[in-house]
């Protein structure tokens, strides 16, 4: 039943292939793994099949090294009309023990489209219900209106950037 998944973790061990020469999992591979608990969570949410639209403020705190035990959380924080804001926090942590530390961080949005002709459709709304769901949607929407000036600045230099 749709409206009622808002959170999703999964959890990855980092992989030899996942690591670049230097030992660490490369960026591309933990923005996967966002986009696939991104995804889960977005069609957990809407009940609908549903595309990434944006990611914004994606900070990569802490490498993650190989052999880690790996937590990528999606928390819903905002809904539009058809899209749905998560905020991603991916932890990494020594499988044997260790403390649990912040390595990547951001927004990521998902709009539902509808299974005839691929159009944005409606999502069930949701509101936040305390002081730190409120700061979460703050978050959010702040995070992704400081992307949408970076596009606009890009587009109004695009012809410059070819």
């Amino acid at each position: 039943m749709s409206g009622e998944q808002r959170e999703l973790t999964f959890r990855f061990l980092a992989e030899p292939t996942d690591v670049n020469y230097g030992g660490k999992v490369h960026g591309g591979v933990v923005m996967k793994w966002i986009d696939q608990v991104g995804y889960a969570a977005a069609v957990g949410w809407s009940g609908k099949y549903s595309v990434t639209v944006a990611v914004g403020g994606i900070r990569f705190v802490s490498p993650i090294r190989i052999s880690d035990l790996v937590t990528v959380s999606a928390k819903l924080v905002y809904t539009g009309t058809t899209s749905m804001h998560f905020a991603v926090q991916v932890r990494a942590r020594d499988p044997m023990g260790g403390k649990r530390r912040l390595c990547t961080h951001c927004i990521i949005v998902f709009v539902a489209l509808d299974g005839v002709e691929g159009k944005p459709t409606p999502v069930p709304a949701w509101t936040p219900v305390d002081k730190e769901d409120c700061q979460l949607s703050e978050y959010a929407q702040k995070v992704m209106a400081l992307s949408k000036g970076i596009e606009e600045t890009i587009a109004s230099y695009q012809d410059h950037l070819l």
